[in-house]
C-alpha cells in the first residue's frame, strides 16, 4: 500500500550541517553589525553633545555681555562701545592664531587657557564698577571666546568627514543656544545687579574642560566605525575620496589621545604664502557673505535695536504685551531674546536634518539682512504706523528681528559646514600632516570675516544710534533719551 503524508503534519526537513553552519555565521555577522551600528550611534551622540556644549558655554558669556549692555555702562555711553570691546579682542585672536602661529595645535593648552581667561574676565566685570575696568574684563572674555570658537572649529577637522560635519552642526547649534541661554539668563538675573549676575556666570567656563576630558570621544575611535567617510564637495555631492588618518605612532607629549606624531612630517609648518594661497578661494565663497551678514546684523543689534522703543503697553489694550513689558528698558533685552531664539533655530538646521544651503545660495542671507536693516532703520526714524498704533509697530519689529536671526544663523552654520567638508588640496594629499594643518587653517581663517563684520558694525552702531535717536526726538518721541 502506498503511504502518504498527512497534510496536517508538517514535513520535517533536515538541513545539511554545512548550510546550517553558514547561516549561523551570517546571523552572527548581522548581529555584530547591528551592535556596531548601535555603538556608532552612541559615539555620534556623545560627539554631538560635546560639541553642542563647546558652542554653548564658549559663546554664552559673550551674549550675556551684549544683553547686559544697558546695565554695564552709564545711560550717556553708546552701547556700541560694549560691542566694540566684545569683538575686537576676539578678532585679534581669530587673526593671530591661524595666520601668525605655525605648527601643530595644542588643544589641551588652548582649552584650559580659554577657560581661565573667560572666568577672569567676567570676575573683573562683576567686581569693578569703573567703566575702564569693565571694558578690560569684557576684552579678556572676548579674547577667550574668539580663541575658543577658533579652537573648536579646528578641532572638528581632526575627525573623519562624516563625524566632523556632525560635530560642526551641533557646535553651531550650541552657539545658537548660547545666544538664547545668555539673553534669557540675563533677563532672569538682571534684577540681582551686575555684581551678582555677572559673577555667577563666571563659573560656567569650567564645563568646557570637563566635557573635553570626560565626554568627548577621541578622533581615533571613528576610524573604525561604520560611519561613511566621504567628503562633501562644494556643490553638495558626496565625494568618494576616502579619509586617510595620520599614521599611528608615539603620542606627542602634552597632547590628547588621537593627535599623533606624523612621522617624518611632524615638523611641517605652513608659511604665510601657503596660507594666502589657501585663503584666496575662500574670500568670495565664504568670507564675503559672512562679513556682510554680520555687518548688517550687528548694526541692527547695537545701533538700531536700542532705539526701537515704544510706550509701556496698557493691560486693558495689550494683555499679553503688558505681561512682558513693564518699562521702556525692557524692549532692548526683549529684542535680544527674540533675535537669539531665531538664531538658535536656524543654526540648528543641519543638526536636525535640514540639508545645507547650496553653495550658490550662501550670499542670499546677507542680501536679505541688508533689506531688514533698512526697514528697521526706517521704522526707528520715521515709523510705519501712527504713533498710537504701537501694537502694530511692535509686531512688525518682532517679525523683522526674527527674520534677522534666521538669516544670521543660516549664514553661519552653512559657511562653516561647507568649508569643513571641502576636500583636501590634491597637491598636499601625499603629506598627511600638511593636509591636516591646511584643513585646520582653512576653517579657522574664515572666522576672521564674521568678526570683522561685527567689529565694523560696532563702530557704525555708535553714530547710527545717535542719529536715529535724534530723528525720533525731532518728531517728538523722547523715549530714547531716558535710557
Amino acid at each position: 500500500m502506498l503511504q502518504t503524508t498527512s497534510p496536517t503534519q508538517p514535513e520535517t526537513i533536515e538541513m545539511h550541517p554545512i548550510l546550517s553552519s553558514h547561516i549561523s555565521e551570517e546571523n552572527s555577522v548581522i548581529d555584530g553589525l547591528d551592535a556596531k551600528t548601535d555603538d556608532d550611534r552612541k559615539l555620534l551622540r556623545k560627539l554631538g553633545f560635546s560639541f553642542f556644549l563647546f558652542g554653548l558655554i564658549n559663546n554664552v558669556l559673550y551674549v550675556v555681555i551684549l544683553s547686559a549692555a544697558l546695565d554695564l555702562v552709564p545711560p550717556s555711553t553708546p552701547k556700541g562701545i560694549i560691542a566694540f570691546c566684545n569683538i575686537a579682542p576676539a578678532l585679534a585672536a581669530k587673526v593671530g592664531w591661524p595666520y601668525l602661529l605655525k605648527g601643530r595645535i595644542r588643544y589641551v593648552k588652548r582649552i584650559i587657557g580659554c577657560c581661565m581667561l573667560s572666568s577672569l574676565g567676567m570676575l573683573v566685570v562683576a567686581f569693578f564698577d569703573n567703566l575702564f575696568a569693565r571694558l578690560l574684563g569684557i576684552g579678556l572674555a572676548s579674547f577667550s571666546s574668539g580663541l575658543g570658537e577658533l579652537t573648536f572649529l579646528q578641532l572638528s577637522t581632526t575627525y573623519v568627514p562624516a563625524a566632523a560635519g556632525h560635530g560642526i552642526g551641533y557646535f553651531a547649534s550650541g552657539t545658537g543656544a548660547a545666544g538664547l541661554a545668555g539673553a534669557f539668563l540675563w533677563w532672569e538675573v538682571r534684577g540681582l545687579g551686575v555684581r551678582v549676575g555677572v559673577g555667577l556666570s563666571s563659573v560656567l567656563p569650567i564645563i568646557i574642560p570637563i566635557t573635553y576630558f570626560f565626554l568627548l570621544p577621541r578622533s581615533s575611535v571613528f576610524l573604525y566605525t561604520s560611519t561613511p567617510s566621504g567628503y562633501d564637495s562644494p556643490n553638495g555631492h558626496e565625494s568618494t575620496l576616502p579619509y586617510t588618518p595620520l599614521p599611528a605612532g608615539e603620542e606627542e607629549e602634552g597632547e590628547e589621545e588621537g593627535f599623533l606624531r606624523a612621522g617624518p612630517g611632524k615638523n611641517v609648518a605652513l608659511s604665510i604664502n601657503d596660507k594666502l594661497r589657501l585663503v584666496r578661494p575662500l574670500l568670495a565663497r565664504y568670507m564675503l557673505p559672512l562679513f556682510m551678514v554680520y555687518l548688517f546684523e550687528y548694526t541692527i543689534n547695537q545701533g538700531v535695536a536700542p532705539t526701537l522703543l515704544y510706550p509701556v503697553p496698557p493691560p486693558e489694550k495689550y494683555w499679553l504685551l503688558s505681561k512682558i513689558i513693564h518699562s521702556v528698558r525692557d524692549y532692548y533685552p526683549l529684542w535680544a531674546l527674540v533675535y537669539q531664539t531665531t538664531v538658535f533655530l536656524s543654526r540648528s538646521s543641519i543638526s536636525i536634518g535640514i540639508p545645507p544651503l547650496p553653495l550658490n545660495l550662501l550670499p542670499l542671507p546677507s542680501v536679505l539682512q541688508g533689506f531688514i536693516l533698512l526697514l528697521l532703520a526706517f521704522e526707528s526714524s520715521v515709523g510705519f504706523y501712527a504713533a498710537d498704533a504701537e501694537g502694530l509697530s511692535i509686531a512688525t519689529v518682532f517679525f523683522l528681528i526674527s527674520l534677522e536671526g534666521i538669516c544670521g544663523g543660516l549664514s553661519y552654520v552653512n559657511a562653516f559646514y561647507r568649508v569643513n567638508q571641502e576636500r583636501p588640496d590634491p597637491s598636499s594629499a601625499h603629506d598627511m600632516e600638511r593636509a591636516k594643518q591646511e584643513k585646520e587653517f582653512k576653517i579657522g581663517s574664515i572666522g576672521f570675516a564674521d568678526s570683522t563684520g561685527i567689529l565694523l558694525a560696532s563702530i557704525l552702531a555708535v553714530p547710527t544710534e545717535l542719529a536715529l535717536c535724534k530723528a525720533q526726538t525731532s518728531r517728538g518721541k523722547l523715549l530714547c533719551k531716558g535710557l
